[in-house]
């Protein structure tokens, strides 16, 4: 019979033991939840302290608003401004020289390809033609060699197109393009 007793004393140990285990996982389980609720309680309480002095706020400005309006609504001599002297800083566009002739700009350029794409306003372009382009630092002279309107290679340009040309060195945005003659 002593066996008996020995095994019925272990089984009620850890009988014992398990519950003892699940309750302490319970409690510290059911901390956790109260103060994750006491912190959620105190954020809801802390917005609604900032939302009550946000409308105070309101509530202060809208007031001093219907003054300031009032104050507007009065009719009142409309200010005239006059305009002033036109700017005398910007030279004319002139021909640098009687022998050239002011024939399109600069619109964009490619470095990597060396290719300037230029608007032509004025008269005709042919490949062959001598180009003079310049700009604020751009002063540069050569023939016309390969010239393209819309992908496809061309050896006349009228006004009014924009077109590719193949350029020496590097050109920039609104560098004026002159035809020498």
């Amino acid at each position: 019979m002593p066996k008996a007793k020995k095994g019925k004393g272990k089984a009620k140990k850890k009988v014992l033991r398990k519950p003892t285990r699940k309750k302490t996982t319970k409690k510290k389980m059911l901390k956790k939840k109260v103060t994750a609720k006491k912190k959620a309680t105190k954020k809801k309480a802390a917005k609604k302290k900032t939302a009550k002095k946000k409308t105070a706020r309101k509530k202060s400005v809208s007031k001093a608003r219907p003054k300031a309006k009032a104050a507007a609504q009065v009719p009142s001599k409309p200010t005239m401004i006059e305009p002033g002297p036109p700017p005398a800083g910007i030279p004319p566009v002139e021909e640098p020289a009687s022998n050239e002739e002011a024939i399109g700009t600069i619109t964009h350029y490619y470095s990597h390809l060396g290719v300037a794409v230029m608007q032509l306003n004025k008269g005709t372009l042919n490949t062959g033609d001598t180009i003079h382009i310049k700009g604020h630092t751009t002063d540069i002279t050569q023939k016309v060699e390969s010239m393209e309107y819309e992908h496809q290679h061309i050896n006349q340009a009228s006004a009014g197109q924009s077109l590719g040309i193949k350029v020496s060195d590097h050109v920039r945005e609104h560098d004026i393009v002159y035809r020498v003659k």
